[in-house]
């Protein structure tokens, strides 16, 4: 099928039989559309935002898992499904997310098989294991009433732009992406001494922070460089001498898993670097691996043949990249400790003044109920023929009480004095309101006591995630300087 030659118009316009050709560069479409494919990838795929240290999957999967919460576990498969409203990728994707998250044993309580990061295994199928929000993430990961919302990709529901966490999450946990053109590797840190530093910032003082690894092992984190890019942690397994024949690995560098860490074991011995025997992998509820070396080998010289020429001895480059302002940007550890600091304080003010405006019209409703009923304001309409008339005999029966009270007295509230029923008015007892509205008073002062001591409150509320928390999650790596081996 052949089309006829379009003739262009003198004019530059159309006219019947004589169409206008706009002529694009294929050049130019390529370069739009790798832009807008590499600002998707970026923003919407591998990197997270530093406002709460999630992946747009991270977050959604966090607000299904809410949306469908009752205190009781889901199966994986159904949070996967539920994720999907709001996640337009496959389920593998976010079943994968799933896992990776439940493993960081931070944000969920898991049941079931969920693998293991030391020895490499793989979850169970989503089928057979369980989720729900941990108490920590119900705590700090939600608030609806502080959250920004915007509608999901169909237009069906709705979705949190951020999630509002009052922690610093992203460098709890950590994170790894590769988008186009660059990547993120944000080294886990230790819980514990993440709040201590956050309080420390709070008070004005600037606190060093390393990573902290889930497999534990020793860590030399002097060209660490607060996670820049260029920067470097060299991390180490602990080797234990059990005799003069034997060695024991009793944890790993991260990143390494137990069978990699054999595999690189028993390829140094087959090329002559070390003299070993049998290498035995006990590893159970904790990780043993046992190195039998050869007679005549020196177990302080296999030692540092295994650090030299083995994963027992690795380097890790960070590259700390997050989204600020929806641009990808190269930040200090240090620096994101600071906003995600400064963030938690923010969400914490904006807390207290929503509670703030909750008791106060809870103090106005309730000085309202006690004048329309003590004052018997409720007997002068009942001689009034029109609703409008009702209203206006209440307001006028007020009159002499607004000037007590913090706003102007609306159409809505004396609604609601109207909705009051009978038989409340009948038991009403004036002891227990005063008593009512003098503990709502009492709160009332203590949260703006908080909003004019703000850091002070802030501190008190990471001191109370450090007391209600932090047990249990003390420093599993051991900070260590070591000199490199020359591997001769």
């Amino acid at each position: 099928m052949s089309k006829k030659p379009v003739k262009p118009s003198k004019e530059g316009g159309s006219s019947p039989g004589n169409e206008t050709v706009h002529t694009i560069a294929i050049d130019g479409m390529y370069e739009n559309w790798f832009l807008d494919y590499a600002s998707y990838v970026i923003l919407e795929r591998a990197v997270p935002r530093v406002e709460d240290g999630f992946k747009p999957v991270q977050r959604r999967i966090m607000h299904a898992l809410r949306e469908m919460d009752d205190g009781r576990f889901n199966k994986v498969a159904n949070v996967i499904g539920s994720t999907m409203q709001y996640h337009p990728h496959g389920d593998a994707a976010i079943g994968e997310a799933i896992i990776n998250l439940g493993q960081k044993d931070i944000l969920f309580d898991t049941q079931g098989n969920w693998g293991d990061v030391r020895t490499g295994d793989s979850a169970a199928a989503p089928r057979y294991i369980e989720v729900r929000p941990s108490r920590f993430a119900l705590d700090v990961v939600y608030n609806p009433q502080t959250t920004e919302w915007q509608l999901s990709y169909d237009g069906r529901k709705k979705e949190p732009v951020t999630l509002p966490v009052k922690f610093p999450l992203l460098l709890a946990q950590g994170v790894e992406g590769i988008a186009v053109g660059l990547s993120t590797k944000i080294l886990p840190h230790n819980f514990v001494e993440l709040i201590k530093a956050s309080i420390d910032v709070l008070k004005g003082k600037n606190p060093k922070i390393y990573p902290d690894f889930p497999t534990g092992g020793i860590a030399d984190v002097a060209e660490y460089d607060q996670g820049l890019r260029g920067g470097k942690i060299k991390v180490r397994a602990r080797l234990e001498m059990v005799d003069k024949k034997t060695l024991a690995i009793r944890e790993i560098p991260f990143g390494t898993t137990t069978t990699s860490l054999i595999e690189s074991i028993v390829k140094a011995s087959e090329k002559g670097k070390i003299k070993v025997k049998q290498v035995i992998d006990n590893t159970a509820r904790d990780v043993e691996i046992l190195i039998h070396l050869q007679s005549g080998q020196s177990p302080e010289i296999a030692m540092d043949a295994l650090y030299a020429f083995t994963d027992c001895e690795i380097s890790i480059s960070p590259n700390a990249c997050v989204i600020v302002a929806d641009k990808p940007t190269f930040l200090k550890v240090n620096d994101i400790l600071k906003v995600n600091t400064e963030s938690t304080v923010a969400l914490l003010k904006r807390e207290l003044e929503i509670r703030r405006g909750e008791l106060m019209e809870k103090i106005l409703f309730g000085s309202l109920e006690k004048i329309f009923i003590e004052k018997r304001i409720y007997r002068s309409i009942e001689e009034v023929d029109t609703f409008e008339g009702v209203i206006e005999t209440i307001d006028k029966g007020l009159k002499p009480y607004k000037k007590q009270f913090y706003r102007e007295i609306t159409r809505d509230d004396i609604l609601r004095l109207m909705e009051i029923r009978i038989k409340r008015i009948s038991k009403f007892d004036s002891f227990k309101a005063d008593e009512l509205l003098r503990d709502l008073d009492k709160e009332l002062k203590e949260i703006l006591h908080h909003i004019r001591h703000l850091t002070d409150y802030a501190i008190s509320y990471f001191q109370g995630l450090l007391d209600k928390y932090g047990k249990g999650r003390e420093r599993k790596t051991e900070l260590k300087s070591f000199q490199s081996l020359a591997a001769t």
